[in-house]
């Protein structure tokens, strides 16, 4: 029975407070044993629909978008990074595209600095020393780590994370340096150092923060040869996108002690990650829960919501409308 509301999909089982204004203000199709779609089966549960809310990792690239019946006229994504989707595909198709920028910032953030201290602290070491039930007492020489507060941190990528953890990080007075595609105003840079080229800022990172977007220029950006232009015993940090690191260069690199530790909560093709991972044990692994807090996943839902209401309620322009390069 139609309800008169057009018609939205939702490819995930999304938080309480997100589904039930959904289903308010669209006939909403849930998911709520959270199953995955593939291209085929989300083209045939799209039939009749005028949008799809959709989350990172979510197949909707050229061949999908190609796909899907006439009646979608919207993609809204409930992540900030949108590479999952093909925004010419969608432009091509007349279906506009939105994503969920600045509700994540601090939660992301916050993730990033405790990737930082759990990696330089070997945190997991000693969480599985007590777990595993071999911790015999505290020793002189025991877990010994990588001070941070005075170390130079450089961070790729100086955006509203970025420059959200630099904050953090001026609370253990480290000293920051920065990548960007332009260097920011003097009241944003707060005194960091600016490199514009990005190769020429790693000497200078006792920490490497990836906090840069996923884009052909930035794939596999930590590579090999950059790990070897960092100073011996560095720690990187990735909680952006786990498709900007080199896993193999990078596993070498913590394998031979060129790097002391690593703080990773995003990984290339998760949740299937690298195998080589595990059984590091200088590495802080999260499973991408950055932006997992409740006030910030309500918000990006919400945020998602504001998008479809504007274009498919009211026949605007999506607030948040990302636009094909």
């Amino acid at each position: 029975m139609t309800t008169g509301k057009p018609r939205v999909l939702a490819t995930r089982h999304f938080p309480p407070d997100v589904e039930a204004r959904l289903a308010g203000s669209f006939d909403a199709i849930l998911n709520p044993e959270d199953r995955l779609y593939d291209g085929a089966s989300l083209a045939k549960a799209t039939i009749d629909c005028a949008g799809i809310m959709c989350a990172a990792g979510d197949p909707l690239g050229a061949d999908t978008i190609a796909s899907l019946p006439q009646s979608v006229r919207m993609i809204a994504t409930f992540s900030v990074g949108y590479e999952h989707v093909d925004v010419a595909a969608a432009a091509k198709r007349g279906i506009v595209v939105s994503n969920t920028p600045d509700v994540l910032t601090d939660a992301t953030a916050d993730i990033a600095m405790l990737c930082l201290l759990g990696a330089a602290r070997r945190t997991h070491e000693g969480a599985q020393m007590l777990r595993t039930h071999h911790w015999v007492g505290w020793t002189p020489t025991q877990l010994m780590g990588v001070h941070v507060t005075g170390k130079r941190l450089g961070i790729l990528g100086m955006g509203r994370i970025g420059q959200a953890l630099a904050d953090r990080a001026r609370a253990f007075r480290m000293q920051i340096h920065y990548s960007n595609r332009s260097r920011l105003p003097a009241e944003l840079e707060k005194g960091a150092v600016f490199h514009a080229d990005p190769d020429a800022m790693l000497p200078y990172c006792d920490f490497l923060s990836i906090n840069a977007p996923m884009t052909p220029s930035t794939h596999k950006w930590v590579n090999a040869e950059r790990i070897g232009k960092l100073p011996k015993g560095a720690i990187v940090v990735n909680t952006a996108r786990g498709g900007v690191v080199d896993d193999e260069a990078l596993i070498a690199a913590l394998k031979s002690g060129r790097l002391a530790a690593a703080g990773l909560d995003v990984f290339d093709g998760e949740p299937k990650i690298h195998p080589g991972y595990y059984d590091l044990a200088n590495t802080f692994l999260l499973p991408h829960m950055g932006s997992a807090t409740i006030e910030t996943r309500n918000a990006m839902g919400f945020k998602a919501l504001d998008n479809l209401e504007a274009f498919l309620l009211r026949n605007q322009t999506p607030p948040d409308l990302v636009k094909a390069s």
